[in-house]
C-alpha cells in the first residue's frame, strides 16, 4: 500500500523559513511527479509547486522566488524549501505523488506564519 508521510511543518514568524519533506513508501515504482498543495481555512486546495521525475518544476505565482521544490528519485522523496514566509502562506500543506498513474496524498502538515 502506497503511503506518503510528510514532516517539517510548524509555526514561524513572517520572513522566516521552513522545510517540508515527504517520503513515498510501499511502492516498487518511482513517482512520475510529486508536488505540494495547500489549503487555507475557507479556501480551496491549490497547487504550490510540482516537480516531474525529470526535474521540471512549476510554481504558483504567489510563491515564485520564495519556495523551491526538489526531489530525490532514488529515495522517492520530495522537499519544499520555503523562505521569506508570509502570513498568507498559512495553510495545511499536502504532498501528492503520481505513482503508476495513480494519485496519492499525504495526511497534511500545518504551516502557520505569524505576523
Amino acid at each position: 500500500q502506497v503511503q506518503l508521510v510528510e514532516s517539517g511543518g510548524g509555526l514561524v514568524q513572517a520572513g522566516g523559513s521552513l522545510r517540508l519533506s515527504c517520503v513515498v513508501s510501499g511502492s516498487t515504482f518511482r513517482a512520475n511527479a510529486m508536488g505540494w498543495y495547500r489549503q487555507a481555512p475557507g479556501k480551496q486546495r491549490e497547487a504550490v509547486a510540482v516537480i516531474s521525475r525529470l526535474g521540471s518544476t512549476t510554481y504558483a505565482s504567489s510563491v515564485k522566488g520564495r519556495f523551491t521544490i526538489s526531489n530525490d528519485n532514488a529515495k522517492n522523496t520530495v522537499a519544499l524549501q520555503m523562505n521569506s514566509l508570509k502570513p498568507e502562506d498559512t495553510a495545511v500543506y499536502y504532498c501528492k505523488a503520481v505513482v503508476a498513474s495513480m494519485e496519492y496524498w499525504g495526511q497534511g502538515t500545518q504551516v502557520t506564519v505569524s505576523s
